[in-house]
């Protein structure tokens, strides 16, 4: 019987990268402005590796005999994340970013722990991978925050 906090972890991070993706899309869609392009095309990058990150979770759950979320269950989290109302605002998205990236960073650390104190070492393996995709995610954003606080 797989531990409840590790469910409970693994659940929250499929519904948080399901949220990443859909804000994501939205901001690569919504921001405006030539600045706004690499950060664009960064997001657009980002949402087939984020899909990546739900798929491996649910399929992990599903291993575990766990219940995946649906929309049902859905609960949004990422409030600095929403598109901005003005649309050139590059520098909101990527603050956004950030804060999602930390999030994400946090609940995967999280999930190590919880899945080393249950001695579940393939829950242990997925959450690091994902981990260090993040974390290069976090540093990509990081670059750009400089960029655009540079100006």
């Amino acid at each position: 019987m797989a531990d409840d906090t590790v469910i409970d972890l693994l659940r929250q991070a499929y519904g948080d990268e399901m949220e990443t993706v859909m804000n994501y899309q939205t901001n690569a869609i919504a921001l405006d402005g030539v600045r706004a392009e690499e950060i664009k095309q960064s997001l657009r990058e980002d949402i087939q590796e984020e899909l990546g990150h739900a798929e491996q979770l649910g399929q992990r759950l599903k291993q575990l005999d766990a219940q995946i979320p649906g929309s049902s269950e859905f609960v949004a989290r990422q409030d600095s994340l929403q598109p901005p109302e003005n649309t050139t605002d590059v520098l909101a998205v990527i603050e956004g970013v950030l804060d999602a990236e930390n999030d994400a960073i946090q609940t995967y650390r999280d999930l190590v722990d919880a899945a080393e104190e249950a001695d579940d070492p393939v829950t242990e393996d997925l959450a690091v991978t994902i981990l260090a995709d993040e974390e290069a995610h976090r540093t990509e954003f990081r670059g750009f925050r400089k960029e655009y606080r540079n100006d």
